[in-house]
């Protein structure tokens, strides 16, 4: 497969390493309309060609994927360029700002008969995959409640570097430069990491955001410090599951930390990835008496990058798909409109009884 790198940012170093342990895969060009990071990007990585826009990089044309690792508010027009030329696009989450577009995505590289895929990085952690398995086949029985959260603490920590003066973390607090808050930048992770598990979709929820002040007028530069620093959700599954779903950038003392327990009327299990050291633990059985929980090893699963390498060789698209994208972005539309009724709303097909 040959592989363009649509953007330069600092996700890109991540693609770059995850498509070069993949057999078969050639980096052959990237794009940024930044002369200077692309030509310093293309020397420390290697790659052959550079281009200023993806109209040029399509005008060239000698690839057959695209990993679109542009900002959140880019994804709808550069993937739907990619797809109209006959690429297969491998994008960074969300899959765009608003289910409309992210509809209109898929419906196009489904009817092009095109491999689609979006880059939810936790499908990689083998506890993840392990725990979805579990619970598929049956080990904790019927799913009845649920909690998942994801918490950083960005905002009130340097650990990451000092958000006040670095547009690297600023554009991410703003509106107006693209950003949909918490609820669009880890927001979709996390309900990703529940529904995925879980092994059901969302039937109805109910949102409340919250944006505190972090600076003077809240705003520090041309960032309008507006969007959303803090999201919890109460939640109904299709299958009749209920669970709570929250995520902030203000847990003081959680640099990067994902956990979901989920419990059933035969077992529980309790998955983390605290600042990327996952753990799955799981109490079956006997156990349950006792409430003793035991560690669950787990063995490597293959990466998206190296699932979307596959999908294109064999022509079989493979999860997470554009189609599942879009349905998360649906519930997270839908934050905004269960915030301003301060009601439940249906997000999903009716729940099963």
């Amino acid at each position: 497969m040959r592989l363009l790198l649509l953007g330069t940012g600092g996700m890109a170093r991540l693609h770059v390493k995850g498509f070069r342990e993949v057999e078969g895969v050639d980096l052959v060009g990237a794009v940024d309309t930044d002369p200077n990071r692309l030509q310093a990007f293309r020397e420390t990585h290697d790659i052959p060609r550079g281009f200023a826009s993806l109209d040029a990089a399509l005008e060239w044309g000698e690839f057959d994927a695209i990993s679109n690792i542009t900002p959140d508010s880019v994804h709808y027009p550069t993937t739907m360029a990619a797809l109209t030329a006959g690429k297969h696009v491998f994008c960074e989450k969300p899959l765009s700002t608003n289910y409309a577009k992210a509809h209109e995505m898929t419906e196009t590289a489904e009817r092009l008969g095109l491999v689609n895929m979006v880059n939810l990085t936790y499908r990689n952690v083998p506890q993840i995959q392990a725990a979805q398995r579990m619970v598929a086949e049956g080990a904790i029985g019927q799913v009845k409640h649920f909690e998942a959260s994801y918490l950083q603490s960005w905002l009130v920590s340097k650990a990451w570097g000092d958000w006040r003066t670095s547009p690297t973390w600023l554009w991410r607090l703003s509106s107006k430069h693209g950003s949909n808050g918490v609820l669009g930048d880890i927001g979709i992770h996390i309900l990703d990491f529940a529904s995925f598990v879980v092994g059901s979709d969302f039937a109805d929820v109910f949102f409340r955001l919250q944006t505190f002040g972090k600076a003077k007028d809240n705003q520090i530069g041309e960032y309008v410090l507006d969007a959303n620093d803090t999201f919890v959700m109460t939640a109904e599954m299709q299958d009749g599951a209920m669970g709570v779903i929250h995520a902030t950038r203000w847990a003081t003392g959680h640099l990067n930390d994902l956990r979901l327990r989920i419990y059933g009327d035969k077992g529980g299990l309790d998955i983390s990835d605290l600042n990327h050291h996952p753990k799955l633990m799981a109490c079956l059985g006997d156990d349950a008496e006792t409430a003793t929980w035991r560690e669950i090893e787990v063995d490597p699963v293959p990466t998206n990058y190296r699932r979307f390498a596959e999908a294109v060789r064999d022509g079989a698209n493979q999860e997470p798909s554009f189609r599942h994208a879009a349905n998360l972005q649906k519930v997270l539309d839908m934050a905004a409109t269960t915030e301003r009724d301060r009601t439940e709303h249906v997000a999903g097909p009716a729940k099963s009884v």
